[in-house]
């Protein structure tokens, strides 16, 4: 069974962000074969920028022990926001070893459509996570066009892990 989990960084709980995210993980994934774990960010505003919460550290941990993370937040001055970043940072390098991480953003026009390949990714990069792809994006006049623009995404993921995968067995064993 396949651990996912959502991380949505949106400071308003229940937000359109977390929506998509859990559209996208449910457009990606088989169902019966994962188990979906929605991590709301919002919900831990009081213990985000506490290091010794026990809480979020249980979240982190969580997290770094899934198959396949993804990152949701809005677009907030052309990249994420604080409360993603804040519970990032509290993972070391290659913290995130062994997640498969898509990063996504919603935003309010195209204009920063590249954020999440150009911000968020390599910062999961850094902290270990495999990134199969662009960043995910959607501007919110694309909601009523959702499930197409998700659906578009999945084949670009789905086509990059299956190459991936495709030489597995062709790698040296790691001495």
């Amino acid at each position: 069974m396949v651990k996912a989990v959502i991380v949505v960084g949106n400071p308003k709980p229940a937000s359109r962000t977390r929506h998509v995210a859990e559209v996208l993980v449910d457009a990606l994934l088989e169902p019966g074969t994962y188990d979906l774990e929605v991590i709301d960010l919002a919900d831990y505003t009081d213990e985000i920028f506490s290091w010794e919460s026990e809480r979020v550290g249980a979240l982190n941990a969580r997290v770094a022990q899934s198959d396949l993370a993804v990152f949701a937040s809005p677009t907030y001055k052309a990249t994420y926001t604080g409360l993603l970043k804040a519970f990032l940072d509290r993972y070391p390098t290659n913290g995130l070893a062994g997640v498969t991480a898509i990063p996504l953003h919603t935003g309010g026009d195209f204009s920063h459509s590249m954020g999440p390949t150009f911000t968020l990714a390599p910062l999961l990069a850094e902290l270990g996570a495999t990134v199969p792809g662009r960043g995910f994006y959607l501007s919110l006049s694309q909601l009523d066009e959702l499930d197409e623009v998700v659906h578009a995404a999945v084949a670009e993921y789905a086509a990059n892990v299956r190459r991936v995968a495709g030489i597995a067995g062709s790698l040296r064993a790691s001495s």
